[in-house]
């Protein structure tokens, strides 16, 4: 059935050793801005980046691909931080995690949500096959609905929240700073939600997450999302409303009686005017299909 894959999401993955290998980075530039004191973001190629820095050491959160690593590590120093002391992975897609295996073997402590130390260690098969991750790219502190770090000034809360995206999706929420790092259960970018079916993605549980976050942050809170510039509690508030009428939409055709191909056939989204993204509407509207079964 040709909706049942999103080839647009995986083109945003380039989940495998072999699709980073293959991408040229040379004319990648590391952008830095700073949200808080001690408290940056890096936009690069893959997901956004947050680094926290201070005198307990640098936290950097999710650390886009291989090849960008030595950037990374130059746009840290000019921020005055010292090197990677901890890095946390938001999920396990590539282009958030393929720099584990360089930092982990320069000693920087890696964290994540149990699930994602599973798919990293095993890798997938298929049409898409990702390798099994090297020894050093795998989390070494794992856990199972969260931790707690006291760093830097800070209580910087890591959060797993039931996931959406996948089944592994971590929130960093730093409470002094009022700073949250969504991962990629947040797109601020054109096109749809990417809901990784395949790696335990559930649009409900993704709502789940994000009514969570909507209630413990304020409209002062300074939001990172997973894709795109910064953001704030109205615009992801804008964007959990998006999703859910979106998911009331199928779900009214599916109650019908419409199968999967005629409910993406009619079109449901037409009116969302999100522009031309990774994730397509059609390619959403499956995904929530498939989160109803």
């Amino acid at each position: 059935m040709k909706y049942l894959v999103p080839l647009a999401g995986l083109s945003l993955l380039a989940l495998s050793a072999s699709a980073s290998a293959q991408r040229n980075f040379d004319d990648v530039e590391i952008k830095a801005e700073e949200v808080a004191p001690g408290i940056a973001v890096l936009f690069g190629a893959g997901g956004n980046i947050g680094v926290s820095h201070g005198e307990d050491g640098t936290i950097l959160i999710d650390d886009q691909f291989a090849p960008l690593t030595a950037k990374i590590e130059a746009a840290v120093a000019a921020l005055g931080a010292t090197p990677v002391k901890f890095l946390i992975n938001t999920h396990y897609h590539g282009d958030h995690t393929g720099g584990n295996e360089n930092f982990g073997k320069k000693g920087a402590l890696i964290f994540a949500q149990e699930n994602v130390r599973v798919r990293l260690k095993e890798g997938r098969a298929g049409e898409n096959p990702i390798a099994p991750a090297a020894k050093e790219a795998l989390p070494v502190v794992t856990y199972g609905q969260g931790l707690r770090l006291h760093v830097n000034g800070d209580t910087v809360d890591v959060m797993f929240l039931g996931g959406g995206h996948t089944d592994g999706d971590s929130v960093i929420f730093w409470r002094e700073d009022n700073v949250v790092h969504m991962g990629d259960l947040y797109f601020k970018i054109p096109g749809y939600p990417f809901i990784d079916v395949s790696s335990g993605g559930n649009v409900f549980n993704a709502m789940n997450s994000l009514d969570a976050v909507i209630r413990m942050i304020d409209a002062q809170t300074k939001v990172i999302p997973g894709h795109g510039p910064m953001s704030n509690k109205a615009e992801l508030v804008a964007y959990r409303a998006m999703i859910g009428d979106a998911v009331a939409r199928v779900m009214a055709l599916k109650d019908q009686g419409k199968t999967l191909e005629e409910t993406v056939a009619a079109k449901p989204l037409a009116d969302f005017n999100r522009g031309e993204g990774f994730i397509s509407d059609d390619a959403f509207v499956t995904a929530i299909w498939q989160s109803m079964k």
